[in-house]
């Protein structure tokens, strides 16, 4: 299997080819692919078709993958045929993703722990600022490049492996950038486990402010937000706890897509007006709105 055209194909091609890698025979297929996955916004549309054309090959061949297999495979098809050097979340949580849980992964093991989020008075709002800025484009490898520079300084094979002290100690040996590229990653290891201690505990007050820390953070330290995804998280805080909101942030790469707010079931509605009608007040742009709870990963759906 090669590259080819249309561009979105490379998705399908890679995990294909890696397939055939693994000496396995893929019969000819007629297959229809339907999605309601923004592309583009951030949600992972990208490991969705990789991971569903992965699941699709295991049940064509009749033959299961393990699951971190599965992943890995997926993110290389990513890498090779459509040029992005993603890391693995994506994958995992369509790999390995449960109903009414969030998967807690850690990149350095590749060990994952599911998350229950089962309280009902609770939803994700996820609003699509229906831009993409192309910035965006080369801005993953950059970033990527510039945290692989601060851990070459720390002396660590990667910034998993660092400390908030051990950068502090060597922030005179970095340029500017490269020690706020790092001081983001460090302290998102550090909200990504208190913000799962919170949703163990359905303590969405601290989960909420963990998410407002989170897109400070993106914003400043990492530079991969943009005015409309600001604009929302700003409207969202300004809706507070006492309107229903917990707490918001951007997801994804970044310059555009989507942003995820925690809210009350009880709300949704009130909120979904406010965001909107804010969002295209300061914006001009209509975005798209709409809830989700955790859902099951790629499934075999037999009639």
């Amino acid at each position: 299997m090669e590259k080819g055209s249309p561009k979105w194909s490379n998705y399908v091609r890679g995990v294909v080819a890696g397939f055939q890698r693994r000496g396995e025979k893929i019969p000819a297929l007629d297959v229809a692919m339907i999605s309601t996955v923004p592309l583009g916004g951030g949600l992972s549309s990208s490991a969705a078709l990789e991971v569903c054309t992965a699941t699709l090959l295991e049940t064509v061949i009749g033959k299961k993958m393990d699951p971190v297999e599965k992943a890995l495979l997926c993110q290389k098809a990513e890498h090779e045929f459509a040029g992005v050097p993603c890391g693995i979340m994506d994958q995992f949580i369509s790999v390995m993703g449960l109903e009414d849980h969030l998967l807690l992964l850690d990149c350095r093991s590749r060990k994952t722990e599911l998350v229950p989020m089962s309280d009902p008075s609770v939803q994700l709002l996820i609003a699509n600022t229906n831009v993409k800025h192309e910035l965006g484009s080369g801005e993953y490898a950059k970033r990527r490049g510039q945290c692989e520079a601060a851990a070459k300084i720390l002396g660590v094979s990667s910034l998993r492996n660092a400390t908030a002290d051990a950068l502090e100690a060597a922030k005179g040996k970095m340029d500017a950038v490269v020690y706020r590229r790092a001081r983001h990653v460090i302290g998102e290891i550090e909200r990504t486990i208190h913000a799962a201690e919170g949703v163990r505990a359905s303590n969405w007050p601290t989960v909420g402010q963990l998410m407002y820390a989170s897109h400070a953070s993106l914003r400043d330290d990492y530079e991969v937000s943009c005015k409309e995804l600001d604009a929302i998280v700003e409207i969202a805080g300004g809706i507070g706890i006492k309107g229903g909101v917990w707490g918001c942030r951007m997801t994804g790469g970044g310059f555009g897509g989507c942003a995820v707010a925690l809210v009350k079931t009880n709300a949704v509605d009130a909120i979904s007006k406010q965001i909107a009608a804010g969002y295209k007040a300061k914006t001009g742009i209509e975005a798209t709105i709409f809830v989700s709870r955790p859902a099951s990963g790629a499934t075999v759906i037999k009639s």
